[in-house]
């Protein structure tokens, strides 16, 4: 019976965040899909994470979500433990993890320390690749909820072309101001020469504009089922990053191989967006989305696209930027925060 049903490894990177994570865990273990891994890496967590997801998975946590009623019926849920360095050797007891149903059980790796987005990801990959031997890999944020249904249709699109490399779904947000059904991301398309992208469906309420099949340029991080194949071809995040714009240079070398990228919108998962960098408007966000989208122009456009975004950026973005997080959104100490990442982001261009 599993056999009509490519294996996806399901990764979910947490980082003192299990409060999330136990959420998107609970709405994951009642997909319809019938044949997944649940991998949760935890990415050295300093709150007690770890403890709580292993209550949650012993029945001791009951989850409530505005978007789904708590199951107790598939508790407990067997954890196998796996250390940074077991995962990196592929060491795992694979014949009595196997005997459990996917709903029955989870994997837990457990990093030393916080690689970001990346390098977290990369060892739940990693590891998925040489012990699971999944047909897919899907990387899901531990911020976001899940419809039943969502992986069973990115499923069937990416089945039925081999061309197509990355699929993702109609993604809204979490809460919009007591909503759940606004849009926050249905693909998007990059402007590289200004660092940008045009997203599309963006803080629009679904009223079915965005019901169709798209190729597009980017498939967002926070849920995207990747074929084997791609990451076999193209490798895996490039951990320099640590997080932010990671998903793009990879979905970006993707589409070089001649793969195309599709959004699905009968897949749905809903968002909280940002939560584990402290939100839009914080200083980490700010700072790694300025330095790294310099290093992923250096890496992905020409020698005259990145002198035209210099320019954009120093004369343009640079004394607007600065003038609206000081008397728009109020955010002084911001201004630090984006002025440090492109400092550092100028400043590592000339070791690429």
């Amino acid at each position: 019976m599993l056999m009509n049903y490519p294996r996806v490894s399901i990764i979910i990177l947490n980082w003192n965040g299990w409060r999330d994570t136990v959420e998107c865990l609970e709405s994951l273990y009642r997909i319809t899909y019938p044949n997944y891994d649940v991998i949760v890496v935890d990415n050295g967590s300093r709150d007690e994470s770890i403890q709580k997801i292993k209550e949650y998975a012993r029945g001791k946590i009951k989850v409530n979500s505005k978007f789904f009623k708590y199951n107790p019926k598939n508790k407990p849920i067997k954890v196998f433990e796996v250390g940074e360095d077991e995962a990196k050797e592929g060491k795992f007891n694979r014949p009595l993890y196997e005997k459990l149903d996917p709903d029955r059980r989870m994997i837990l790796i457990k990093n030393r320390d916080n690689y970001g987005f990346a390098g977290g990801n990369n060892v739940g990959i990693k590891f998925a690749l040489s012990v699971l031997n999944p047909s897919y890999v899907l990387l899901l944020n531990n911020d976001t909820v899940v419809d039943p249904d969502f992986l069973s249709e990115l499923v069937k699109v990416a089945e039925s072309d081999e061309k197509i490399g990355i699929v993702g779904p109609k993604i809204y947000y979490y809460d919009y101001n007591g909503r759940s059904d606004m849009i926050n991301f249905t693909g998007a398309d990059l402007i590289l020469w200004r660092g940008t992208e045009k997203r599309y469906g963006f803080n629009e309420v679904d009223r079915g504009q965005w019901d169709r099949i798209m190729s597009v340029d980017k498939i967002e991080g926070s849920c995207m089922l990747i074929k084997k194949e791609i990451l076999e071809k193209v490798g895996f995040f490039d951990e320099k990053f640590f997080c932010y714009w990671e998903e793009t240079d990879l979905c970006l070398r993707t589409k070089h191989t001649g793969h195309n990228l599709l959004y699905v919108p009968t897949a749905r998962t809903w968002h909280k967006v940002a939560s584990s960098s402290g939100g839009i408007l914080s200083n980490f966000h700010e700072y790694y989305m300025t330095r790294n989208r310099l290093w992923f122009l250096k890496r992905n456009s020409s020698s005259s696209v990145m002198r035209k975004h210099l320019t954009y950026t120093l004369l343009w973005e640079l004394p607007f930027k600065v003038t609206s997080l000081v008397l728009y959104y109020k955010r002084p100490r911001l201004v630090f925060a984006y002025l440090k990442g492109l400092s550092d982001g100028i400043t590592g261009l000339k070791a690429m």
